[in-house]
């Protein structure tokens, strides 16, 4: 099942490009928006730091719930942008990955505290559908870089 899965996901992504870099198949609401709510781009903070995720224009609802216009909090932590890097286009169309660089917040969680070493850090938000998978219109904030003390 999984290997037909990623046929399909394959054959797609070479029959029409777009389709990789657009989403899953999940839409998200139009105009939707997800932000840091108390950190910004260039900031010096100390460890640990509580990072605050803002949500206009859609709801949060924990992973497994399929609930239109809904979604929940993935964090990229020190990583390329969504879509961009070694598995851009994979991740995409499939579940997001969960390691020390994706943090999921499955369980409708809207803030995190983590001990990040000092020096620079890169975070981005990016939320997924009850399957992990980003929204047809994915729904990212900008990439900011903070500083740890």
């Amino acid at each position: 099942m999984i290997f037909r899965t990623a046929l399909t996901v394959l054959a797609l992504t070479l029959a029409n490009p777009l389709v990789a870099e657009q989403g899953g198949e999940t839409p998200a609401p139009e105009g939707a928006a997800v932000y840091f709510a108390n950190i910004a781009d260039g900031d010096t903070v100390k460890s640990p730091v509580t990072v605050v995720f803002g949500l206009s224009g859609m709801g949060v609802a924990p992973a497994g719930v399929e609930k239109d216009g809904t979604g929940h909090h993935h964090l990229f932590i020190d990583r390329p942008p969504l879509g961009m890097g070694e598995d851009g286009k994979e991740e995409m169309m499939m579940g997001l990955p969960s390691d020390e660089n994706h943090k999921h917040f499955g369980g409708g969680q809207t803030q995190v505290t983590l001990d990040l070493a000092p020096g620079k850090h890169t975070l981005q938000l990016v939320m997924g559908d009850a399957g992990h998978v980003p929204h047809s219109s994915p729904v990212t904030s900008e990439v900011i870089t903070i500083m740890v003390e």
